[in-house]
């Protein structure tokens, strides 16, 4: 049974997770607003793995490179890989804020996953709560595009969250004594690769020209790597080692509370009246199961 300070270490972790992918979602779409999605996810990439490599480098005991580090490595090509390849070429399409609120729709998946998977239990409460989210996404998608939304980014969008929920569930399957900080890295070094490939299959298919953006968009797309893909990733899996992954899934509601406000300040991103209900609704999902999570690992 975990001590009263790490379940309150474990959930601030979870907490602070959501709030770097939801400023970072933000400051993304600064990004990709002069830079091609599939140019920016390896630019992303190799910024987070500048953060991450020189950590793993300086531990005093390092992994061995075993088979179960290796099985991991490779969930990198589908979650940050395929997942955010197809959220950023969607985020093109959406306001940020429509991108974080559609990201709350992970924990719903996740619920069914680690059910189905992981043969976790789902009590009424849980279900309860995810079904209150799944009415506050409808309502926030409701508005159509005067909503900030088209339906290409709408798709896009929930395709990478549903690789996203399945990714949550099989490393929480497999995830056993491996170093967080070098599970990262090396799923991320898996995702980058794929970048490149990506990145480089769509310049030679396509008569794209070199990319020209200014410098505040480059330094969007480090900074946003940085804090999406090293900080929240390494703190999402610290927490996800100790508790469900239903638990940590609900944790990711908190997303749409530090996006919105970001758009808002960074970005002057507006919501409609219905669109702020179902914020609402999806971010009240994301509290209760917080406050849930601790009185479940009392048990």
């Amino acid at each position: 049974m975990l001590s009263i300070s790490s379940r309150h270490r474990y959930a601030l972790a979870l907490t602070t997770a959501a709030a770097s992918w939801g400023v970072a979602t933000v400051i993304a779409k600064r990004a990709v607003t002069e830079i091609p999605p599939t140019t920016l996810l390896p630019v992303q990439l190799a910024a987070s793995l500048t953060m991450l490599i020189p950590a793993v480098l300086l531990k005093r005991d390092r992994m061995p490179w075993s088979p179960e580090l290796r099985r991991l490595g490779y969930l990198g090509i589908l979650n940050p890989g395929i997942s955010y390849a197809l959220s950023l070429i969607g985020l093109a399409y959406i306001t940020a804020s429509l991108s974080v609120l559609l990201w709350a729709t992970e924990p719903i998946l996740i619920i069914g996953f680690a059910w189905w998977v992981l043969g976790e239990k789902v009590d009424r409460r849980l279900i309860g709560a995810a079904a209150v989210a799944l009415v506050g996404v409808v309502l926030v998608l409701s508005q159509g595009q005067g909503g900030g939304g088209h339906p290409l980014g709408v798709i896009l969008t929930l395709a990478g969250v549903a690789a996203c929920a399945s990714y949550t569930v099989v490393t929480r399957k497999w995830i056993a004594s491996e170093s967080t900080i070098e599970v990262v890295a090396i799923q991320q070094a898996a995702a980058l690769g794929f970048a490149v490939v990506l990145a480089g299959l769509v310049s030679a298919f396509t008569s794209s020209e070199p990319v020209t953006a200014s410098a505040a968009a480059w330094a969007s797309a480090i900074g946003s790597g940085i804090l999406y893909y090293g900080i929240a990733f390494w703190l999402y899996l610290t927490g996800l080692r100790h508790v469900p992954a239903t638990w940590a899934g609900l944790f990711l509601n908190f997303i749409p509370v530090f996006g919105i406000t970001a758009g808002y300040l960074l970005l002057d991103e507006r919501l409609s009246p219905r669109q702020w209900v179902g914020a609402v609704l999806i971010t009240a999902v994301g509290v209760l199961a917080s406050r849930q999570t601790t009185v479940a690992a009392e048990r």
